[in-house]
């Protein structure tokens, strides 16, 4: 490990100790539910939904069994609802005759899982499980990750295979979780606050306006 990539760390354990996901659940099938509904929206609304969701669905069989076109009003405000719900309950459907109830536990098996791509599948097994899969890249992490000098790359595949060979595995669970919440709290997208970003010392501010 380099000094920059130690130096963003310790900021990063200063800043966020603890860092966890944002997304409500109790068990591992409600984070994986989560997660597909929290794509293009904001977790703060998927927990507006699953607050009553995850009331009236409460096991992997009541998910499975749900009618689709009800479900899909439920989580209509999650955007995109149509592709979701099908998803959802074709992912838990498929947990109970294939993976005998239970979510699996290896990215290769939750990749088959309707919905699920490596960023839920790298959500689902670090945070449930404290499962070190891979690196979390959503548009926060690709975003602070170019901006710090961690990648060129655009494509999420190709960030994360840069994140994981130069931050070490036991990082990768709260290196996610963390720099999603700079991102944001102080690394907006449109209006940066660099002036009072601690890890200024550590930041080239790549495609940052001077």
């Amino acid at each position: 490990m380099n000094d920059k990539i130690q130096t963003i760390l310790s900021i990063l354990h200063d800043l966020y100790p603890g860092a966890d996901c944002a997304l409500n659940h109790e068990e591992a099938h409600e984070l994986l539910f989560a997660t597909i509904m929290s794509a293009q929206t904001t977790d703060v609304n998927v927990n507006k939904v699953t607050f009553t969701l995850f009331q009236k669905y409460r096991t992997i069989a009541d998910f499975a069994n749900a009618n689709l076109e009800e479900f899909m009003e439920e989580i209509r405000s999650t955007g995109f609802y149509r592709n979701k719900a099908r998803n959802v309950i074709g992912a838990a459907n498929m947990i109970l005759q294939e993976f005998g109830g239970n979510v699996p536990q290896t990215l290769e098996e939750l990749v088959r899982l309707p919905g699920v791509a490596r960023k839920t599948a790298n959500v689902v097994l670090g945070t449930y499980f404290g499962i070190p899969s891979g690196f979390v890249v959503d548009t926060h992490v690709k975003r602070l990750a170019f901006r710090l000098g961690l990648t060129t790359q655009t494509d999420p595949v190709k960030v994360e295979k840069d994140l994981i060979e130069s931050i070490p595995e036991e990082e990768w669970i709260f290196g996610g979780h963390a720099i999603i919440l700079h991102g944001r709290s102080i690394c907006d997208a449109k209006k940066p606050q660099c002036p009072v970003c601690p890890l200024i010392v550590a930041c080239p501010q790549n495609g940052i306006p001077q």
